[in-house]
């Protein structure tokens, strides 16, 4: 039976991210969105740890589940069609700042571990190398390779993930501090590494125009800075629900069924540009340019898409030899809100929201699978329209840029 895991999150205490991350609220709003597993997210800071600690109870699979005394009353997932069950892993973000071969790098990283003891161990050996409490997703001056050995060191099991690998600032692949290539970045260690994260701004047809990316299973996660975000791209598993079946779908392919994902367009780093200038371009435009801000003279901050091309050696469309599917998914909120013609977080948008899931089931049932006569039935036409449209990949696009999010119509 298939089920949809996000396994990269965050809690409250990370930088720029939402009160509302405690773990109930992201219990109740996994099943909203029709999630069985995700990520405890900020898996070293000690305060969470504690929460964790106290509110969580492992189930013997890897998992775990929040403690009876612990669980939300709300039942708005009581429908057929949302999760049974939901669970977390435990996972977080680390950032590490570092020079290698005369230039700094800046990489992040999703880690997941099988167990409090291995997470516990693990937090207190990057206790020693810099400061784990003043952020859940700790800045450490560590070369990415070490902080793999550390992980092995305490958990064979222990899994690292390079997260969102193309974003220019922040990343393994990224145009202003990253690598040329994983193993470039992870050296005698980089056979550990079997899975990367594509990121908001890229898609599994863009990732496979680089073949040195085939050995790797391409995973999605919505690095939710708050519960609302949860499961805007997530990945697909037809295997055991437990913390080695899911490792071993990763790693071998087998019970991994692909991966729910943003219009690339929509990431905030899929083109190049200057926000404060106003100016976004698409690749071929900004070598048109010389990667130059024709307005402020600067370099552009160069995108996702135009990194990809700097390291792909396959045209768009060629099939690769790792090719796995994926659909891509526009949040249900969203779609309401520009039928309706008012912002996302406006009474009218939410009331409907939670009125369709209470008819219908979960947010990513109703986006991905419910016949569209029925959302026609308890909704409109309009909304039946915008969803079909979605589910055939036919949008019109803006492209976000330099942090700037992208937009998205479903509309004609």
């Amino acid at each position: 039976m298939l089920f949809f895991a996000d396994l990269h999150i965050h809690s409250p205490y990370s930088r720029a991210t939402s009160k509302a991350l405690h773990l109930q609220n992201l219990y109740w709003y996994g099943k909203l969105k029709g999630l069985s597993i995700i990520g405890t997210g900020d898996c070293t800071h000690p305060i969470w740890r504690s929460i964790i600690a106290e509110q969580l109870t492992e189930d013997g699979d890897g998992l775990l589940s929040l403690k009876k005394g612990c669980l939300p009353t709300e039942a708005l997932w009581n429908k057929p069609n949302t999760s049974k069950d939901m669970r977390f892993m435990l996972t977080g973000e680390i950032s590490t700042i570092y020079k290698w071969n005369n230039k700094t790098r800046k990489v992040h990283h999703v880690v997941c571990l099988p167990s409090l003891r291995a997470n516990e161990q693990f937090s207190k050996k990057l206790a020693t190398i810099g400061n784990i409490h003043s952020d859940g997703r700790p800045i450490l001056g560590i070369d990415s390779r070490n902080l793999l050995e550390i992980l092995l060191e305490v958990s064979p099991d222990a899994v690292l993930i390079p997260a969102h690998i193309w974003t220019p600032w922040f990343s393994v692949l990224g145009s202003k501090s990253g690598f040329d290539s994983i193993d470039e970045c992870y050296r005698d260690l980089s056979s550990h590494i079997f899975s990367v994260e594509t990121g908001l701004s890229s898609d599994p047809p863009m990732n496979r125009r680089v073949s040195q990316l085939d050995r790797f299973t391409l995973v999605s996660n919505s690095d939710a800075h708050s519960p609302g975000n949860l499961g805007r791209e997530a990945n697909i598993f037809s295997c055991d629900q437990g913390y080695n079946p899911i490792m071993k779908a990763l790693r071998t392919g087998s019970g991994f069924d692909g991966t729910l994902e943003f219009f690339p367009e929509e990431g905030k780093y899929h083109h190049d540009g200057h926000r404060a200038c106003n100016i976004c371009f698409s690749p071929q435009e900004s070598i048109s340019h010389k990667g130059i801000c024709p307005v402020c003279r600067s370099p552009l901050t160069l995108g996702v898409a135009y990194r990809v091309e700097q390291l792909a050696d396959r045209a768009m469309g060629t099939n690769s030899p790792r090719g796995q599917t994926f659909r891509h998914v526009y949040a249900l909120d969203s779609t309401i809100a520009q039928i309706v013609g008012v912002g996302v977080a406006s009474k009218k948008v939410q009331k409907e929201y939670f009125r369709l899931i209470n008819l219908l089931g979960s947010e990513l049932y109703i986006l991905l699978s419910a016949p569209l006569a029925s959302i026609a039935a308890a909704s409109t036409d309009t909304l039946a329209f915008a969803i079909d449209r979605m589910r055939k990949g036919i949008v019109s696009t803006s492209p976000g840029y330099d942090g700037e999010y992208g937009s998205i119509s479903l509309l004609p």
